[in-house]
């Protein structure tokens, strides 16, 4: 492989922003849920949608911003479930698995 072929190869992927696809372990779609239950029980379902779609070029500094806030999250979860969260929202397609578990909590139950 010639310098100019690596360098391109290099190259292709130096600004690469999306990983593998997400695939959630049960334990990080619990902690979404659990979360959406929350907002659920609340009202805040569509206020919440609206925010995590219009910040989603952002959801890595907003994980990092949470990662700051832990201390206050203990009022909803316990410290181990707020780090899955925190782990599932670095990642790029983590806001889908928490828009996912807001639709399905306020859907209405039969």
């Amino acid at each position: 492989m010639s310098v100019l072929e690596r360098f391109s190869a290099w190259w292709a992927y130096a600004f690469a922003v999306d990983g593998p696809p997400l695939e959630p372990d049960p334990r990080e779609r619990e902690v979404a849920a659990r979360l959406a239950q929350f907002v659920a029980r609340r009202q805040l379902v569509t206020p919440a949608l609206m925010l995590l779609e219009s910040g989603r070029p952002l959801n890595f500094i907003g994980s990092q911003v949470l990662a700051f806030l832990a201390p206050f999250a203990t009022l909803i979860f316990s410290r181990d479930e707020y780090e899955v969260l925190v782990r599932l929202l670095e990642r790029r397609q983590g806001l889908d698995v928490l828009i996912e578990a807001l639709d399905q909590a306020q859907e209405p139950h039969a």
